[in-house]
């Protein structure tokens, strides 16, 4: 098993910047790729990034492309999400998993952190 924990929510203004950390623990944190999602009030939950297990390939949601960058820490069991220029659709609870082997852009992920607050007012 995997376990997830997020870090870095919290609320900014428009035009401002977060970063969202996911510590990983149990199983080996390179078998699996990673991935954010989002879920705002009242929506489904909504692929936002996703990194292959070495790093090298990434994917995006057109909503956050050239705006968000998810990276990974191999050495230190982490993965990241840096969010630049938010706006206030933006907000939402922000999800980390783990899926084995590959990046999904749907919910066929293996494990889930708990989620963490983003508010982004205008």
């Amino acid at each position: 098993q995997v376990q997830l924990v997020e870090s870095g929510g919290g609320s900014v203004q428009a035009g401002g910047s977060l970063s969202l950390s996911c510590s990983a623990s149990g199983e080996t944190f390179t078998n699996y790729a990673m991935g954010w999602f989002r879920q705002a009030p009242g929506k489904e939950r909504e692929f936002v990034a996703g990194i292959s297990l070495s790093g090298a390939t990434t994917h995006y949601a057109d909503s956050v492309k050239g705006r968000f960058t998810i990276s990974r820490d191999n050495a230190k069991n982490t993965a990241f999400l840096q969010m630049n220029s938010l706006k206030p659709e933006d907000t939402a609870v922000y999800y980390c998993a783990a899926r084995r082997l590959s990046i999904r852009q749907n919910n066929d992920y293996d494990y889930w952190g708990q989620g963490t607050q983003v508010t982004v007012s205008s």
